[in-house]
């Protein structure tokens, strides 16, 4: 009993590393304080603030990365849950020429409401990385960038191309608003204390304009395409769940028509494509799998469906030759073309 006990106490006391002013820090809550003052500053460097840019910090933790913040910009704009790293913030800037260009925002940010900000810069708990991604994408009015620090492997499928093997659904869909740069990759010994993989940080930049697609029409059709992502579409698109679905959507479009109620606008996937341009990143990529890439259906049964509506639909991928294609090395404009091709055809995913 007693070796248990101490075995116990042991496993507990290292979930929490004691900070020099007497903060511990909880891994368990996502809490890796930057260390490294080097680091820092070239963060800092690589965000690009102007010195009237307001700029907003997720996870400030004791304030490292928020005093460089607060040399280069107008303001800072800090979003802290953690109430210990609240007060420690306060008495660090407290009485500081700092102070009154300090705003400390104590809560979930992903439950805050957002104030405007010109520039976000967040060394953030890794859990929360695609919920927030997304949150700041749908941010109005847009901000100019985002250098933000993520999980190696989350922050390498943001920047994926296509034919990479991280390349997935969170890659098409983040580079959809968005163009996104790797800038470093951060060893983990830069952090107190080191979690278990490596960081990197990247820069995100909201497109201006926007791409326009119904975002609902544009997330059903990426479900099906990265079911099997490397799987060819026409493979894809024979399956009888997915035939089903569609088939069923097409009708109900019809019916609408015929009650003379608007039936879904195809403005609203209609896509203006010469602001694309091509996503490319000078730095090395170290790509393995994942799971996001998995679409919540079940395969499609032994026999497939033989409809007129199913030629339909394998007629749209042969007409622009993408029946062979396959979803792991489509571009952006690639897959932005196919949607509004089905949509012509009167072809919907919602």
């Amino acid at each position: 009993m007693a070796g248990g006990k101490m075995k116990k106490e042991k496993s507990k006391a290292q979930q929490h590393t004691p900070y020099q002013g007497g903060i511990s820090f909880h891994k368990s809550k996502g809490q890796h304080i930057l260390k490294n003052p080097l680091l820092v500053d070239t963060i800092v460097q690589k965000s690009g603030i102007k010195s009237t840019d307001v700029v907003l910090e997720i996870g400030p933790g004791t304030g490292n990365l928020t005093k460089k913040l607060l040399e280069a910009g107008k303001k800072v704009i800090a979003v802290e849950i953690d109430p210990r790293m609240v007060l420690e913030l306060q008495r660090r800037f407290q009485g500081t020429p700092y102070s009154n260009r300090l705003t400390v925002i104590q809560g979930d940010v992903l439950k805050t409401e957002l104030p405007y900000f010109d520039i976000c810069v967040a060394n953030i708990p890794y859990q929360i990385s695609s919920p927030l991604t997304f949150k700041l994408l749908g941010h109005q009015p847009a901000f100019r960038c985002a250098i933000i620090m993520f999980q190696r492997e989350f922050a390498m499928r943001l920047v994926a191309l296509p034919g990479d093997k991280l390349y997935c659904r969170l890659t098409v869909n983040t580079q959809l608003h968005a163009r996104i740069f790797h800038l470093l990759k951060v060893g983990r010994n830069n952090f107190r204390p080191p979690p278990k993989v490596d960081s990197s940080v990247v820069r995100i930049e909201p497109r201006k304009p926007r791409i326009e697609v119904n975002q609902k029409e544009w997330d059903g059709f990426l479900r099906i395409c990265f079911n099997r992502k490397n799987k060819t579409l026409g493979a894809i698109f024979r399956q009888k769940n997915v035939i089903s679905l569609l088939e069923k959507n097409y009708k109900t479009v019809q019916a609408l028509k015929l009650s003379h109620e608007d039936p879904p606008k195809e403005t609203e996937t209609k896509m203006d494509l010469s602001n694309l341009d091509d996503f490319t990143d000078d730095e090395g990529m170290d790509m393995d799998g994942g799971t996001d890439d998995e679409m919540e259906v079940e395969d499609g049964e032994a026999g497939e469906v033989q409809s007129e509506f199913k030629g339909k639909v394998l007629g749209v991928l042969k007409e622009a030759d993408f029946e062979e294609k396959r979803s792991s090395k489509l571009s952006l404009q690639e897959f932005l073309y196919l949607l509004s091709l089905f949509n012509k055809a009167g072809i919907h995913f919602c």
